[in-house]
């Protein structure tokens, strides 16, 4: 455990969590850790940061990779027994960046477990970003107009998302994604804003 103050953000697909993710850090002076997290993951255990791209938030059952070790491996993380990599120990991986990243500075981490992973941290800020659907279809258009003129059903299109980050979730830490007990702070940004929303979160993180 240290005493920065991290921050984690779970979010429903197209609720904001990453542009308030960073809007949050910006106010506070900190870092905000996405999709960053791979490219570190990547660098700390040698592998190519494609795999973790594969892998990004899928559940062990859904991939299993067939990349010879011998192309990627690092002293650090091979595995002997093993010469195919699963998800399972790519999380592995991914959970130590984690928490290393954690010892060293103060963030904020949208998704990826964090807030499971990061569970005994003392300064620790768990917080779940949610919105109702019509704004979430209203931003997937605004954000991604290519994917939106191909997806046919886009409401379902968004609740696949979200299933696919709660199986992700659930296989992990074995807790159910939008559980309120798994969080310290729930907001609705289709209701307060993003903002709002950001303000709130700096507010509560300063109570830490």
């Amino acid at each position: 455990m240290s005493d920065n103050l991290i921050i984690t953000i779970g979010r429903q697909f197209c609720s904001g969590g990453l542009e308030i993710g960073r809007k949050v850090a910006e106010k506070l002076g900190i870092e905000c850790y996405d999709k960053e997290l791979i490219g570190r993951a990547a660098k700390e255990s040698g592998l190519s940061e494609d795999i973790f791209e594969m892998a990004d938030e899928k559940p062990s059952n859904s991939f299993l990779y067939s990349i010879v070790m011998g192309s990627y491996y690092s002293n650090s993380f091979f595995f002997p027994n093993d010469d195919v990599l699963t998800n399972d120990k790519l999380f592995g991986i991914q959970s130590k960046a984690i928490k290393e990243l954690s010892k060293e500075k103060s963030c904020v981490i949208v998704g990826r477990c964090s807030d499971y992973i990061l569970r005994e941290e003392k300064r620790l800020l768990r917080v779940y970003l949610w919105a109702d659907m019509d704004k979430r279809i209203e931003r997937f258009k605004k954000v991604y107009p290519e994917k939106a003129e191909q997806v046919k059903d886009t409401e379902a299109a968004l609740k696949k998302m979200d299933k696919k980050r709660a199986a992700y979730y659930e296989y992990y830490t074995g807790n159910v994604w939008d559980n309120v007990k798994n969080y310290d702070l729930i907001i609705n940004t289709a209701k307060f804003g993003y903002e709002n929303a950001v303000d709130k979160i700096v507010e509560f993180s300063k109570l830490l």
